[in-house]
């Protein structure tokens, strides 16, 4: 397999960033000796697991609607996966959600297949951790049907048990009195051993510190939060639940840390993605100039892309980014952002131009206070 090269790497780096990406690709002729995008003490600790530095976000993994899955894209996607399970990558994050129509929680059967069918090491595969979120449908109003729901994607997936159970989001924005059903559910599935840790998306700084509260008086440990965290997404609330993850120990997990593609340089302001994105897109690219800007720059010095630096960043700031991924150049791509670190300089360079940017990626409107 050779490398496809992004179109936001300046041809004086082709060389160097050849150089630097060629041990990752199953292609290579000493590919038995290739180096490891990450030492083993580089991985991180998540409760009681252990895991990469980065995940791969399966959002696209069967979602028509916004991201064009087709069932033709399977075999590609068979590929992604072994791409980044042969290079260290053992953290991927689903939904029982995901899918459009009658293709609903058709990214957890991808997932489980993809697993079962992997042909490298059984220690390897063993060592795949699934995060899967359950949704706040309105009919799931009791703890029990959040265990039943843990039941379905478990079978969907087929796997024992699953990594991480997650709420995908709260309901006190709407319906409190659904949320303490939520927060059984976590407690039911974790003790009933269906799932090894609990985690929660899109919840804000006061809720995260009342459900981690809750569950440690009942004996659970929550073990991570997923919110959405990137350069443009580095408003006060997000900086406050990073800062409260921290404290209390949890990993926290950033969702979308490409801005959907718009931290990727791939498009402009003329040019647009097809879709409902192109609609968003519209409204934020024009603001983005000063953090695209600089995100060129430190780019072509380090030989990288662009998608690459913006993950790092987030790396560097001490969460697990889970870039989403749909072809073999875009996992290609997403593993460059492993095995080095921006400097403290470049650091402070990106978060002063992300600041000045006029425009930021809108919150996920569940996410509560």
């Amino acid at each position: 397999m050779a490398m496809t090269l992004s179109n936001s790497v300046p041809s004086a780096c082709i060389i160097c960033l050849s150089a630097s990406n060629q041990f990752y690709l199953p292609s290579s002729p000493f590919k038995s000796l290739k180096p490891p995008l990450f030492w083993p003490w580089q991985k991180v600790k998540m409760g009681p697991l252990t895991v990469s530095p980065m995940g791969f976000g399966t959002w696209a993994w069967g979602n028509q609607l916004l991201w064009g899955y087709q069932p033709s894209m399977d075999s590609q996607l068979q590929q992604v996966f072994n791409l980044a399970v042969e290079n260290g990558i053992n953290l991927f994050d689903t939904a029982d959600s995901y899918g459009t129509g009658r293709l609903n929680g058709q990214s957890e059967k991808l997932l489980g297949k993809f697993i079962r069918e992997f042909q490298g090491e059984k220690r390897i595969r063993d060592e795949i951790v699934i995060a899967t979120k359950f949704a706040a449908y309105p009919w799931r109003l009791t703890s029990g049907q959040f265990v039943q729901a843990c039941r379905a994607s478990r079978d969907r997936m087929q796997i024992e048990q699953i990594g991480i159970g997650q709420l995908h989001w709260s309901t006190a924005n709407y319906a409190p009195p659904q949320e303490l059903a939520l927060w059984n559910g976590l407690v039911a599935m974790y003790e009933k051993g269906l799932v090894k840790a609990v985690g929660f998306s899109n919840y804000g700084p006061k809720q995260l510190v009342k459900i981690h509260d809750y569950l440690k008086a009942r004996g659970v440990p929550l073990c991570s939060a997923q919110v959405q965290f990137s350069l443009l997404s580095m408003g006060e609330d997000q900086m406050e639940i990073k800062n409260i993850c921290d404290c209390l120990e949890i990993r926290l997990i950033s969702y979308s840390p490409l801005g959907l593609g718009m931290l990727t340089g791939k498009y402009t302001p003329s040019r647009l993605p097809q879709g409902p994105r192109g609609l968003l897109f519209k409204q934020v690219l024009p603001g983005l100039k000063p953090l695209l800007v600089s995100l060129r720059e430190i780019a072509e010095k380090r030989c990288k892309t662009i998608p690459q630096v913006a993950i790092n960043w987030c790396i560097c700031k001490g969460t697990i980014p889970i870039p989403g991924v749909k072809t073999v150049k875009q996992a290609e791509e997403n593993l460059g952002a492993l095995g080095w670190r921006l400097s403290s300089n470049e650091l402070l360079q990106l978060d002063y131009a992300a600041q000045e940017s006029p425009r930021r990626m809108i919150q996920n409107i569940f996410q509560t206070k």
